[in-house]
C-alpha cells in the first residue's frame, strides 16, 4: 500500500512539473496567414487567426525535415531570419502574454510539403 501511495505522489509531481514547464508562455500553432512589419497573423487548426507581435529578441528556427542529401540532418532546426518566413508557412511560436496582446520569443517554422505528382508514364488510377 505504501509504494501505491509513493507512486502515485511520484507521478502527480511529475504532472505538476509538466503543466508549469513553459510557464505563463503561450503556443500558437498554425499557418502564417498574414505577416506585418511588427507582427504575424497565424491562422490556427480551429480556423481563429491570432496575431504575434514580433520584438527585438524573437529567434526564428527554420524546421528542416528532409534532407536527401544527408541522412544525417533529415530532422534539425537551423537559425533563420524573418524575411525567411513567408505565408503558408507552417508554424509553432512561442509566445509571452503581455498586457492584451501576445510577443514572440521562438518562432519556428517549416515550409509545407509540396505535393507529390506522380511520375511520367505512370497511369492514373482510376476512379
Amino acid at each position: 500500500m505504501k509504494f501505491r501511495a509513493v507512486t502515485i505522489a511520484v507521478l502527480l509531481v511529475f504532472a505538476a512539473g509538466s503543466i508549469f514547464a513553459h510557464g505563463n508562455k503561450v503556443h500558437v500553432l498554425g499557418t502564417v496567414e498574414k505577416i506585418n512589419p511588427d507582427s504575424v497573423v497565424v491562422k490556427t487548426k480551429e480556423g481563429k487567426s491570432v496575431e504575434v507581435k514580433l520584438v527585438a529578441s524573437t529567434v526564428y528556427l527554420l524546421h528542416v525535415t528532409e534532407n536527401p542529401a544527408k541522412t544525417t540532418d533529415a530532422n534539425e532546426n537551423k537559425p533563420a531570419k524573418i524575411s525567411d518566413l513567408a505565408v503558408g508557412d507552417l508554424v509553432v511560436i512561442h509566445a509571452t502574454p503581455k498586457e492584451s496582446s501576445l510577443e514572440a520569443d521562438e518562432i519556428k517554422f517549416s515550409v509545407p510539403a509540396a505535393p507529390k505528382t506522380a511520375a511520367p508514364g505512370t497511369p492514373k488510377p482510376k476512379s
